[in-house]
């Protein structure tokens, strides 16, 4: 197994929009802590967001405006959620498979699919 299927799919990308990861982390450090309270953050924001959204689409009483932007915030929360739950599933993936090749404890840090 090398560093990059033990690696972590960070919860943010490059300046040019491409994947971040954490390679070969324990899940304890700074980088690991980080990226939970980033996807903490994003999966609380991406929950009340959907209260926002459809209290727009109940009361029909939008703006053609109001729903290009609401798709446009739907799609962007969307991507971040998928993010969160394609690295929360490699980490999980990890530790029902068992330990590593060498024989140790696998710590939870897994390497998303490659699409």
């Amino acid at each position: 197994m090398n560093a990059m299927d033990r690696s972590r799919l960070l919860p943010w990308t490059s300046p040019d929009g491409k994947p971040c990861y954490l390679l070969d982390g324990s899940g304890t450090g700074y980088v690991s802590r980080l990226a939970d309270r980033v996807e903490a953050e994003q999966m609380s924001s991406a929950g009340e967001f959907i209260v926002e959204a459809r209290r727009l689409l109940v009361g029909r009483a939008w703006t053609p405006g109001e729903i290009h932007l609401l798709a446009a915030d739907l799609n962007d929360h969307l991507v971040r959620v998928h993010r969160v739950s394609r690295s929360r599933g490699a980490r999980l993936r990890l530790l029902i498979d068992g330990p590593d090749e060498d024989g140790g404890d696998v710590e939870g840090e897994g390497a998303p699919p490659v699409a």
